[in-house]
């Protein structure tokens, strides 16, 4: 054996040293995984060819090795590193040559391109990738960046501190509105940096907090990386559960789970945002407690422009940005929970629903039903025993049945006596405009607020008229009109409300992004739809808003883009609240009247979207950003391909399956964990997220979503564990990125030192999350 190493282990390390060399040329990395692959498979061929590369396997004919079978270990349990004593065999890696180990890597490749590039399930989710790298840098080019940071720096720069927490503020806001951490990065460093050490900031805190701000997009979502992670961790978790359920005993994952053995990546969206925020909190909370011990070398800075507009006095603060518009939410919710507000919907199946079944299967082997009590415990196993034979006294699961029109009509009239006065819709309506005009209340404490009295006194009409004069009976048509009066006095509060909400530079700095943020994430995060269609809504939002703030920055009105966005909210409404289907055998008239409005709506959106395009164009902002879209996407793919051929690589001469039976050979299931977490950790000093997600995770991914843990944790704790690679040295690209825009005093020694404290805050979060892991659970449950 070559210096005394097995012939794959020999093999493993050729090829992470080619894919480290290959890294470290300076050639473009995309391109430079491809050709590791290449060249380490020549080498290993060669060596080889030569009998140098000799492994020692586990002797299958050897009565050891029979006598193993005999007491019932599974074959795929028995390897050298949990039985080292069997005897082995030697035989160099090819038995039937490179040649052949080729050919097959060449058709494995073309039906893996297949499977995960070109037609495979996974790529329309692949496909939301392109659309928010183009959301992202569209933002980012329309100068988002600049005014958030001038406008956080007022508002927290007086405090302790305050500069830094206004940074990662602001990167928590960029992360979740671009997601790109090399365009947060450089605009923050540009911006912020001169001002940080122009007052006093220490430069360790100040490039430590820029640098750590920038990552929170690769955690907040929507995340680049929560996408890509979120395909490959579904597929690895659905095959590596099927493979745990054989071995089991059981037919299926889903026998032998009880439930269907998925994660997607909405789901993940969701799990991701709570340890988003908690990283960002942690952040904030240690650049404050940095000033607090340290003062000289974080002051209170005092900005320009602070003074503008109304003086707001703490109690009107308190009154009408905290008390009153958590008093309106707070009576929504309570009026929820007693029934005066709620769905109003009377729309009945077709079909009674099917039976109920036993909540886990009962009618498997004996082999499986020793595993599923081990997995489910003996009172959950005897409950589902207990429910199928109930099932099977009353004759079996009842089928689903047509239903009468009378059983129809009767259960139309259940719903209309069990409906709440206030429908959900109207009450949402009036929750946003209430909180509208209090805090337009609150920002011009010294105007005339008749009209925004007359406003509030629309709204109880609003609500006035769907209780008293609106059914769930009522037809849509009916209810628009009855509601057209209460919304036009209301209209006389809300337009004074707009000017003053506008007149308030946080509010007109935030709120249009903020929109953005809500329209996507609430559509993910809400299941109204999956990440593919919400990026593309956050894809055109981006280009209307920087289309109006490119019509603003030549002295033009922005009418256009605003009248494009109210029509594709109103198209949404009506689409929401009428029944669009033309084609039943009665239409009723308001219905195809609805029908021509959210046509129209529709075209003229299309007409907006094409009309903010041509001013991007002209302006010669849309033609690099379809540029600078197209390379990162570009690169993702390619990089994609070339870690599939790397893959085969390893996979060909059995280095993919010795690393996971090596990992198999540890009893604990957290060492495993703990051990694949270190490696990616070590990993993020010299390869980048994508070389890891690709290259890395489908290696160890059947091992450690083979067991018991929640695949949405997981994949989270490798969310957060891979951000920590942007930022340990030396090939963090945040201090790459961060070293190109920094002033020549700050040295980057100086960066890596302010690093330091937020690489432990990131090593602090893995465990908060890994000692809590509810943190990851908690929003996915509820929402689901």
């Amino acid at each position: 054996m070559l210096f005394g190493l097995d012939g794959i282990e020999v093999g493993i390390i050729i090829v992470f040293l080619t894919l480290f060399a290959g890294i470290l040329s300076g050639f473009p990395v995309a391109f430079a995984i491809s050709g590791s692959a290449v060249i380490s498979f020549a080498i290993i061929a060669a060596l080889d060819s030569a009998g140098l590369l000799i492994h020692a396997a586990v002797d299958t004919n050897s009565a050891e090795y029979a006598a193993l079978i005999a007491e019932g270990v599974r074959p795929d349990a028995i390897s050298v590193f949990r039985y080292p004593e069997l005897p082995r065999y030697e035989d160099v890696l090819f038995p039937q040559g490179w040649e052949v180990a080729l050919d097959r890597n060449i058709g494995f490749m073309v039906n893996r391109m297949n499977e995960r590039v070109l037609a495979g399930q996974s790529i329309e989710t692949l496909l939301a990738v392109l659309m928010f790298v183009m959301m992202g840098i569209v933002l980012e080019r329309s100068r988002i960046a600049d005014e958030l940071l001038t406008t956080m720096a007022k508002v927290f720069g007086p405090l302790p501190g305050g500069l830094a927490v206004s940074i990662v503020i602001v990167g928590a806001f960029l992360a979740a509105s671009t997601g790109i951490v090399g365009a947060t990065v450089v605009t923050m460093g540009l911006l912020a940096l001169p001002t940080m050490l122009k007052n006093g900031y220490s430069p360790q805190l100040s490039t430590g907090v820029i640098a750590a701000s920038g990552t929170l997009g690769q955690i907040i979502p929507p995340s680049i990386v929560i996408v890509l992670l979120g395909t490959l961790a579904g597929d690895l978790y659905s095959a590596a559960q099927e493979d745990r359920a054989q071995l089991a005993g059981c037919s299926d994952a889903l026998t032998f789970l009880g439930e269907p053995a998925v994660v997607s990546v909405g789901t993940l969206f969701q799990a991701a945002l709570l340890p988003g925020i908690m990283l960002a909190a942690l952040y904030a909370a240690y650049a404050f407690g940095f000033a607090l011990f340290n003062p000289s070398k974080a002051p209170p800075v005092q900005l320009d422009g602070t003074g503008e507009g109304e003086v707001i006095t703490r109690n009107e603060s308190f009154t009408w940005f905290l008390a009153v518009p958590v008093g309106i939410i707070g009576l929504a919710i309570g009026l929820g929970q007693v029934n005066i507000v709620g769905s109003q919907s009377v729309i009945v199946d077709s079909f009674t629903d099917a039976g109920q079944t036993a909540s886990l299967r009962t009618r498997v082997s004996e082999d499986c039903q020793a595993s599923m009590i081990e997995l489910h415990g003996q009172a959950a196993w005897d409950q589902a025993v207990a429910e199928q034979a109930a099932i099977d006294e009353a004759g079996g699961v009842v089928e689903a049945r047509a239903l009468s029109d009378e059983e129809r009509a009767a259960l139309v009239l259940e719903k209309v006596d069990a409906a709440a006065p206030i429908g959900t819709g109207i009450a949402i309506t009036a929750v946003l405009l209430g909180l509208m005009l209090a805090i337009a209340r609150g920002v011009a404490p010294t105007a005339d607020h008749r009209p925004l009295i007359i406003g509030a006194v629309g709204i109880g009409l609003l609500l006035l008229v769907d209780i008293i004069l609106i059914s769930p009976l009522t037809t849509p048509g009916w209810t628009t009109l009855m509601i057209l009066i209460p919304l036009a006095v209301t209209y006389i509060g809300l337009k004074p409300a707009a000017a003053f909400l506008a007149s308030n530079e946080i509010l007109r700095v935030v709120f249009p992004p903020l929109v953005l943020i809500v329209a996507v994430l609430g559509s993910i995060l809400g299941g109204i739809t999956n990440p593919t269609p919400a990026a593309a809504l956050g894809a055109g939002g981006a280009i209307l808003l920087a289309t109006y703030r490119k019509r603003k920055d030549q002295g033009k009105s922005g009418r256009i883009v605003m009248l494009t966005a109210g029509a594709i909210v109103l198209m949404l409404i009506v689409g929401v609240n009428f029944d669009m289907r033309l084609g039943q055998e009665v239409v009723l008239f308001e219905n195809r009247l609805a029908y021509l409005v959210a046509f129209g709506c529709f075209l003229f959106s299309l007409f907006g979207l094409l009309w903010s395009c041509w001013v991007l164009i002209s302006g010669g902002v849309l033609g690099p950003v379809v540029r600078e879209t197209a390379k990162v996407t570009s690169m993702v793919f390619t990089i994609l391909i070339g870690s599939q051929l790397l893959n085969l690589v390893l996979i060909s001469f059995g280095g993919e399956h010795y690393i996971q039976q090596f990992l198999r050979s540890f009893d604990n299931e957290w060492q495993v964990f703990l051990l694949v977490m270190l490696v990616l950790f070590v990993l993020g000093f010299v390869l980048d997220f994508l070389e890891i997600i690709y290259i890395v995770i489908p290696i160890v991914g059947p091992v450690i979503y083979g067991g018991t843990f929640d695949p949405k944790w997981v994949t989270i704790m490798i969310a957060v564990n891979l951000q920590t690679s942007f930022l340990t040295p030396p090939f963090g690209f945040a201090l790459f990125y961060l070293r190109g825009v920094a002033p020549k005093t700050i040295t980057t020694g100086q960066i890596y030192r302010g690093v330091m404290p937020f690489i432990v805050i990131q090593v602090v979060g893995l465990l908060l999350l890994a000692f809590f892991p509810s943190v990851v659970t908690i929003v996915p449950n509820l929402l689901n």
